[in-house]
């Protein structure tokens, strides 16, 4: 579809998230490619990228947001975009959660999905999709809806 798409990491100093460990290289499958956006942020939401916040400001916001770990980042991000007057799609079956204290993960991620639905559009992929492709003309099975 031409979509431009964009991969955002946290960098600090912890373990997890420090350019001096292995743990900060892209996960396996999903590492970006040549013609692919990268940011780097430094607190959950995206919108901690100063080129991100500035090119989304550009663009009037609107994005579709997939992703790790969607109680922090995707939350974040969401609400950040919901306070500029920026429209978000987020892709609740694309995205994961942590567990927290004695939540499950699927829990958790299943109650980010509800939450995220306050400050921007949730779908499923699929939904999405079908959302955003063009419409048919005329009648018969292959017609549009």
């Amino acid at each position: 579809m031409g979509l431009p798409i964009a991969f955002i990491r946290l960098l600090d100093d912890s373990a997890f998230f420090n350019r001096a460990t292995p743990f900060v290289r892209w996960i396996e499958g999903f590492e970006p490619h040549r013609n692919e956006m990268i940011f780097e942020r430094s607190s959950p939401s995206c919108y901690s990228s100063e080129l991100f916040a500035s090119l989304m400001s550009k663009n009037q916001g609107g994005f579709v947001l997939a992703g790790f770990a969607g109680e922090s980042a995707c939350l974040s991000t969401l609400v950040d975009a919901y306070h500029r007057g920026h429209k978000v799609a987020y892709l609740a079956d694309a995205s994961a959660s942590h567990a927290l204290d004695d939540m499950a993960a699927s829990e958790v991620h299943r109650a980010i999905s509800k939450v995220s639905g306050l400050y921007g559009d949730v779908y499923e992929t699929t939904e999405w999709i079908a959302s955003t492709l063009p419409r048919k003309l005329g009648g018969g099975k292959n017609a549009g809806g």
